[in-house]
């Protein structure tokens, strides 16, 4: 007479399908930690992980209130992957204070058994599709490097991509100042990525000496770690601080912060973003190396440019005033004396316009203005297109080197609305701007002002003209 299989039987090969069939390491747990409650009847299950930071979990439950300490019997197993121990299953609350028997240990150990082979095998998937996202992202970093244009477009395009991979809260670019520490140049945020501009790692830092020394950071916190000197630290938790490195030469640095709370980032994640940070270093380095190639074409194109301007059109011009000039000294030509002097002195203007061409042609390619001064002097000179008018545009001391760049980039906000308001305003005629450091105000204290003023036809009396002031703190 054949035997009747336990009851509980196909309870258990139905969990260990479940558990085997995922391939989401959270889907797995899930399914242990729900298959150990209903093989036991136990009305509470978690799984404890040994190592946070491995998968990025702390704990899987399942839900319901956690029975009161000691009112409950307890059973633990522990689940192991190859050799190494994973986590715990805990199991509490059999219906009227039950105790555990000797069954359901026997049955949590072969779904524990079952389990480690699951999670080996859902670890290998996520290593695998992590792996092909940041091959996949670093590739798409080089391509867009080497197909854009504009250092400032190239570091944001590096810091939104990894940001994106990461699951960080922001992508932050870092590079080293003049004064020896560190300052946020771009970033990339859904908040507020203009507050972290500017942030400085201040020099003396550990965090600093291990960067500028071509060594990952790895913040478990950043509100709380001493090392963090920034003043938009509290806004983080876990955070990595990557070297962009590339053949030696130290680019800067790219942090990748998550939110304060935020889930730890795991070995095999930290290992990732260091590799796509050294490849995203190298097409930073390209990508000048092919900036570089390119206004060297434009250069060498406008001196042949500048080289047939010289030798064809100067000297044709040249010869034809040539012939003009004799014209009129020949016996005769006193009736057309004023029109043959008007021609030479055209033709004369022409070859000095024309030589002023050459001469600007032969120069290099001007870069962006990076200090205050030049930032200030391009937002005039755009500015001069609306108005009809240069202008004028006077500086009072060192405003490239005592501006910091958060209080620049508000004061050309303040200029940019100054001059389009001037623009708008009927019959202005002139426009004064001037940038002033050091500024004090009325109680004392050090900043930089900017003032606008712009007039009328018919002076500062005409009720045409407007007036903007603005001061800031240094």
């Amino acid at each position: 007479m054949t035997a009747r299989p336990a009851p509980r039987l196909p309870r258990l090969l139905e969990a260990l399908l479940g558990v085997g069939t995922d391939l989401e390491l959270r889907g797995v747990l899930q399914h242990i930690v729900d298959g150990a409650a209903e093989l036991t009847g136990a009305g509470r299950a978690a799984l404890v992980v040994a190592d946070p930071r491995e998968s990025g979990l702390a704990e899987i439950r399942t839900p319901g209130p956690d029975p009161a300490p000691g009112t409950a019997p307890q059973l633990r197993v522990p689940i192991r992957v190859g050799d190494e121990e994973f986590g715990e299953l805990r199991l509490t609350g059999r219906p009227g204070a039950a105790p555990f028997t000797v069954e359901d240990e026997q049955l949590l150990r072969v779904l524990a058994t079952q389990a480690g082979v699951s999670i080996g095998n859902a670890r290998l998937y996520e290593t695998a599709r992590q792996r092909e996202r940041w091959i996949e992202g670093a590739a798409a970093v080089t391509t867009a490097l080497l197909t854009e244009e504009g250092a400032g477009d190239a570091l944001t395009t590096v810091a939104e991509r990894a940001r994106l991979l990461a699951g960080a809260s922001a992508g932050v670019i870092l590079h080293p100042t003049a004064e020896g520490g560190m300052s946020i140049v771009t970033a990339s945020s859904p908040d507020d990525p203009d507050g972290m501009l500017g942030a400085t790692i201040t020099p003396g830092s550990p965090v600093l000496e291990q960067l500028l020394g071509g060594e990952p950071v790895f913040i478990e916190d950043s509100a709380t770690d001493p090392r963090m000197t920034t003043h938009v630290r509290h806004r983080f938790g876990p955070s990595m601080m990557l070297p962009l490195q590339a053949g030696g030469r130290l680019i800067g640095t790219l942090a990748l912060p998550r939110r304060r709370g935020g889930r730890p980032y795991t070995d095999l994640e930290r290992l990732l973003a260091t590799q796509f940070a050294s490849q995203a270093a190298l097409a930073l380095v390209l990508a000048d190396a092919r900036r570089g190639r390119e206004r060297l074409a434009v250069y060498e194109d406008r001196d042949r440019i500048a080289r047939d301007l010289h030798d064809l059109v100067v000297q044709r011009l040249f010869a034809t005033g040539m012939m003009l000039e004799s014209t009129r000294r020949r016996p005769g030509a006193d009736d057309v004396s004023d029109i043959l002097g008007r021609a030479v002195d055209e033709l004369r203007s022409t070859v000095g316009e024309v030589r002023t061409t050459i001469f600007a042609l032969q120069q290099p390619p001007a870069d962006p203005p990076t200090g205050l001064r030049g930032r200030v002097l391009r937002e005039t000179a755009s500015a001069a297109a609306r108005l009809g008018f240069a202008p004028s545009t006077h500086f009072a001391g060192a405003v490239d080197t005592r501006v910091p760049d958060r209080v620049a980039d508000r004061l050309l906000t303040a200029l940019r609305d100054a001059l389009a308001d001037a623009s708008a305003r009927p019959g202005v005629s002139r426009v004064e701007v001037t940038v002033e450091t050091p500024a004090r105000s009325p109680d004392g204290r050090d900043g930089v002002r900017l003032r606008v003023v712009g007039e009328g036809e018919g002076g500062p009396e005409d009720g045409r003209g407007t007036t903007v002031t603005w001061w800031a703190p240094l």
